[in-house]
């Protein structure tokens, strides 16, 4: 099974079932969260929700393994074996690794794709070898967590932009996780309201190669795949281009007075793929 990794990732909260189907119709893939999204009390309550939905079959579930992630708690913990213990009995073989900080942790999960979420100090440091584990298919990071174990109060200032220490953290899971030929999945947006944040920071995640972005609120999923799909201009834009270089024959050459080299073309290519995959 291939997990298909859309734009806009929507976290649910797995003790909330009547929460699941509606999850799946606004974003690309639901993160089934066994973790934050979950009280300690209730997390047996959660595992056992997502067994419910499998129907008495166990093999025809509610949401389709391909787009369906499962959160699971940090690796060393109880809760992480009694995790692994509930997926053994799902069809779902794409989970997110809570607190990742090793590539050792990850044998762990050995026979499912993990997206490794690099959310504290130890994990953001650790990403290059983090991305490098063979069943690594995506890093995220994560800015709250992560300044918590800075000791740190907040991860934006009060104009709502990343404070340089988060700056740095995005950049670096980004470069490791692209390094490795691996997905990167931005932050969420935790300021709900306010869309038009969402859409800037979307917007910037697109055009700094983030492979899609993580929800909170299923009024998110929307801004994030507006932002992750092309307008018709750009991709008229990118196909005339194109097709001025394969007419022009030559590896540089002057276009509408710029200079258009390799990465230029990549950037135009990058565009016309993500129109198509959109269509």
């Amino acid at each position: 099974m291939t997990f298909v990794m859309g734009p806009a990732l929507l976290f649910c909260p797995a003790d909330r079932p009547e929460r699941y189907q509606k999850a799946a119709a606004r974003a690309d893939a639901v993160i089934l969260d066994l973790e934050d999204a979950v009280a300690p009390a209730d997390k047996q309550r959660a595992r056992g929700a997502i067994l419910a939905q499998l129907g008495t079959t166990g093999v025809e579930p509610e949401l389709e393994p391909s787009c369906t992630i499962v959160r699971v708690n940090p690796v060393g913990t109880e809760d992480f074996e009694k995790d692994l213990h509930c997926l053994a009995h799902t069809p779902y073989r794409t989970v997110m690794l809570a607190k990742a900080e090793s590539a050792d942790q990850l044998k762990a999960l050995e026979g499912y794709q993990v997206i490794a979420l690099c959310e504290t100090a130890v994990g953001v440091l650790n990403a290059p070898a983090i991305a490098a584990a063979p069943n690594v298919v995506g890093l995220m990071w994560g800015a709250e967590d992560l300044l918590a174990s800075l000791g740190g109060t907040s991860s934006r200032k009060d104009d709502g932009g990343y404070r340089a220490v988060a700056l740095h953290a995005r950049s670096s899971v980004l470069l490791a996780a692209r390094a490795h030929g691996k997905e990167a999945v931005d932050a969420v947006y935790t300021n709900i309201p306010d869309l038009d944040g969402l859409a800037a920071e979307a917007a910037d995640a697109v055009a700094s190669g983030f492979s899609s972005k993580a929800c909170i609120h299923p009024s998110q999923a929307a801004v994030v795949r507006k932002a992750y799909a092309p307008s018709a201009d750009e991709v008229a834009a990118a196909t005339a281009l194109l097709d001025a270089a394969a007419s022009a024959g030559s590896g540089v050459f002057k276009y509408q007075g710029k200079m258009i080299d390799g990465p230029i073309l990549k950037h135009a290519q990058e565009i016309v793929r993500r129109a198509a995959v959109e269509a």
